[in-house]
């Protein structure tokens, strides 16, 4: 696991997020941890694509008419969505297994 603390700089934090870009993290911030792949870094933030639990669903995309009636989707369900970190926040990163 490497320590991001608050010592170390944006500069820094994000060269370390650049390293693992395209990699499944875990990343933990002072409101708590978060997993998925290193999308995307800027000068300010970092972008996770995490995957889609249970509660990630819409209902829309099951029922699109309100009801079960109609049982298919009307548009492709997302398997990841987007999150964004600001760097500042960063206390910790690390590498997770992904098979």
């Amino acid at each position: 696991m490497t320590n991001v603390n608050t010592i170390m700089s944006n500069a820094d934090k994000k060269k370390i997020c650049q390293q693992h870009m395209h990699r499944y993290v875990l990343v933990q911030t002072a409101e708590g941890w978060c997993d998925g792949f290193v999308e995307h870094v800027d000068d300010d933030m970092v972008y996770l694509a995490v995957p889609c639990g249970s509660d990630g669903m819409d209902e829309r995309v099951l029922y699109p008419y309100g009801g079960p009636i109609y049982p298919y989707p009307y548009y492709p369900r997302r398997r990841f969505f987007r999150r964004r970190f600001p760097l500042g926040a960063l206390l910790a990163l690390s590498l997770l297994p992904f098979f």
